[in-house]
């Protein structure tokens, strides 16, 4: 699930394939998607894009020369009309921007912005998602439920934790606060499993606990001030600082194996199978070391991990990928060469099968005749037991 790191990820890349590019035409929507259309047509227009924590905001600037004129005829003052639009973007589960030909658009592109048709090739940027999760607002205001970004306002993000612990919010187990958007604005599932196992926490002990020693202590919002402890909420920067320094769209669906592998080998914690699990009280699932904590749900359940998937992203290499090419080489030629062995070998199967039913047949009959004699032998004895009893009672009475 694209988290902070990948969605400012997404805004670089933006801003990079979009600079000195110019669009034209309208914003197309696929049939598929349930999100609202977006009214805009221009003839000219450039795309930029920023990033706050979980959301994405994509903005279109007309280029056109239209200009009008106010007031009366004799003061007239000429008023650009050039439009402006800003698009907030949420990622879901499986969002992402593409820049491509149009002969070459993902079957997946649910929102599409497309360069001006004398360009050759013609491009489109696309957003991507094929789990249809994402969801587009044309609003141009951030969520105001979620709190200042970890990785851009990050004082302003510490003061905001700090000011609110006494809420009941910050009751709740540490690995559940660390989603809440309202306080942690771009922290997911995996980046708290890393936060929390670098900071030598368990998950489930009460959010108030642990950041209360943070103010208690007068731990300043120094993020190089070394502590014998790792500050929680300088982790909260600091970790996500470093998925952004792999510079590599792991979320991608079209992501190469190097890619894939370099964020595998950086995780410590998420999906690891040293570690242990837990499904927390909102469904979602913990990695961490050692104990649990006094807060964990009360039998609570850990879910198997698909290892062979997973772990891929760690262990595959370009050696890997190099056997697998070689694996296949070799079986092309053994195939090739076993094919007359394996009609050999049915042909020699068919005759023994044949020669089975045979044989089976053989027996069969045999067992029907030698039970229809069994039969008749015993009804002979049965017919004849009491006429031999007669003639002993005919003696005796004589």
């Amino acid at each position: 699930m694209p988290e902070g790191p990948e969605l400012h990820l997404a805004s670089r890349f933006i801003n990079t394939v979009c600079k000195n590019v110019v669009f034209s035409g309208r914003v197309l929507k696929s049939e598929v998607s349930k999100n609202d259309p977006v009214n805009w047509c221009a003839s000219t227009y450039t795309i930029s894009s920023t990033c706050r924590g979980k959301e994405l905001k994509v903005t279109l600037d007309d280029t056109t020369n239209a200009v009008a004129y106010s007031g009366k005829a004799k003061t007239k003052t000429p008023v650009s009309t050039k439009k402006r639009l800003d698009i907030v973007f949420r990622f879901g589960m499986s969002g992402q921007f593409q820049f491509t030909p149009v002969k070459n658009m993902h079957k997946h592109a649910h929102l599409n912005f497309f360069t001006k048709a004398s360009n050759k090739p013609q491009m489109v940027l696309s957003f991507v998602d094929p789990r249809r999760f994402g969801s587009w607002t044309c609003s141009g205001d951030w969520d105001a439920g979620r709190g200042p970004c970890v990785l851009l306002e990050y004082d302003k993000f510490r003061e905001n934790v700090l000011q609110n612990l006494t809420k009941p919010a910050f009751k709740k187990p540490i690995c559940e606060v660390l989603l809440n958007q309202k306080y942690f604005n771009g922290i997911g599932n995996y980046l708290r499993a890393e936060i929390l196992y670098r900071a030598g926490v368990p998950p489930f002990v009460s959010a108030s606990s642990v950041l209360e020693l943070l103010e208690q202590t007068g731990a300043k919002n120094d993020k190089k001030t070394k502590l014998e402890k790792p500050d929680l909420l300088v982790l909260c920067n600091t970790v996500p600082s470093e998925v952004l320094g792999l510079g590599g769209p792991w979320y991608d669906v079209d992501a190469t194996p190097e890619t894939k592998t370099a964020f595998g080998r950086w995780l410590q914690c998420y999906y690891n199978p040293d570690m242990r699990n837990l499904v927390d009280h909102n469904g979602r699932t913990i990695w961490f070391k050692g104990e649990a904590g006094p807060l964990a749900p009360k039998g609570g359940k850990s879910r198997k991990m698909d290892g062979k998937r997973k772990r891929k992203m760690e262990t595959a290499n370009a050696d890997s990928t190099s056997k697998k090419q070689k694996k296949l080489v070799v079986k092309t030629e053994e195939e090739s060469n076993t094919k007359p062995r394996i009609l050999a070998k049915s042909k020699q199967i068919s005759q023994k099968t044949k020669k089975f039913r045979i044989t089976r047949n053989s027996v069969k009959k045999c067992i029907n005749t030698t039970s229809r004699s069994n039969l008749a032998r015993s009804k002979n004895v049965q017919c004849k037991q009491p006429r031999r009893k007669t003639r002993l009672a005919k003696a005796a009475m004589k």
